[in-house]
């Protein structure tokens, strides 16, 4: 397994970070634990999970992916082996049943915390998230930001900053993140960190896959510059970069068509560019998910690269994706696809 330092941190996380949000929904906690086990065996040190977890999230399983992590966390009894992270949401239609209403408040981030912590069954965090915007902007498929003048939303980063330290100095957690964030986001924390002495943040969680590349429009110079490095989530578009939708029977029980409203990657210009990527994957003698997966590792504003799989076959095989490298040929083929198809999915 490949190490990278996270931010301007002394932390050395796994290239791959196992992400975990199928706990306790479509995941049982028997195998959850299998999952987690065996991603440690093959040198994991980096799990990602959030408060509302699990996906999509409900009253009935929220917390669920927390608590399975816990037990797990508990039967192990390694915990400084590892660098944990969690998020706290924000405000969003239907997650009232989390807090009401949802916001970045010095009370809200402790409750949130002080829970994370509890379902963990740890004393710290090591990297604590914003799990999206609190402000009105783009963000969850959104390309375009449409400013929106009647935004009750006013400036608190630095009020977040300060209930960073506060928490840092605690012992609670060790550093903090941002999630589903814009340039402006990012720069904003990064100045007022620099400008008032507060912590700094150390990585940005957004999603990056061969349908959705639009890390790279405004933030992966940040990323590189600033040190603040991507944490990829959904680099497999919700599995339908596995080739396993264009394939007779169509499979059954997968994200895609359990959830339907769940619809980023249900386009047709999705799917098409999909049975591109997959003939050139066919063309080289790879498995379309392994290319995926390895397009992803291989980007340099990239941190970690946070993988997810209902199976253990899955699992397996996302994780060898570490050891791939891919030739020149088949990155100039994927950027001709990406000219002709970019960004279908954002």
């Amino acid at each position: 397994m490949n190490y990278t330092t996270l931010g301007n941190t002394s932390l050395k996380v796994s290239k791959i970070c196992l992400g975990t949000m199928t706990f306790g929904q479509q995941n049982t906690e028997a195998e959850g634990h299998e999952q987690l086990f065996y991603a440690v065996e093959q040198g994991i040190n980096f799990i990602d999970t959030a408060e509302l977890y699990s996906v999509p999230a409900r009253k009935e399983t929220q917390g669920s992916t927390e608590r399975i992590i816990g037990t797990w966390l508990k039967k192990r009894k390694q915990r400084d082996r590892l660098i944990i992270a969690s998020k706290v949401a924000s405000p969003w239609p239907g997650l009232t049943h989390l807090r009401n209403p949802l916001r970045f408040d010095k009370t809200q981030i402790t409750e949130a915390l002080n829970g994370s912590l509890q379902r963990l069954q740890t004393d710290y965090i090591d990297l604590y998230q914003l799990h999206w915007p609190e402000r009105k902007t783009n963000f969850f498929g959104q390309l375009g930001y449409v400013h929106s003048p009647n935004d009750s939303w006013e400036d608190n980063f630095l009020e977040i900053l300060e209930i960073f330290r506060d928490l840092i100095k605690e012992g609670k957690i060790r550093f903090f993140g941002i999630s589903n964030e814009t340039p402006w986001g990012l720069m904003h924390f990064l100045r007022l960190s620099e400008k008032y002495k507060l912590p700094r943040c150390a990585s940005i969680q957004n999603p990056f896959n061969l349908l959705n590349r639009t890390f790279e429009v405004g933030l992966a110079e940040m990323a590189i510059r600033e040190n603040a490095g991507l944490l990829a989530y959904s680099p497999m578009a919700f599995g339908l970069l596995s080739g396993k939708y264009h394939r007779w029977p169509k499979p059954q029980n997968t994200r895609i068509s359990l959830f339907p409203t769940m619809a980023r990657y249900n386009g047709k210009l999705a799917y098409k560019a999909t049975e591109k990527y997959l003939k050139i994957a066919e063309n080289h003698g790879l498995a379309l998910a392994q290319m995926s997966l390895a397009f992803v590792n291989s980007r340099p504003f990239l941190t970690s690269n946070i993988i997810g799989a209902t199976t253990m076959q899955q699992l397996k095989e996302n994780i060898e994706a570490h050891r791939i490298q891919l030739s020149e040929d088949v990155v100039k083929e994927i950027e001709s696809v990406h000219l002709e198809i970019p960004n279908p999915a954002p």
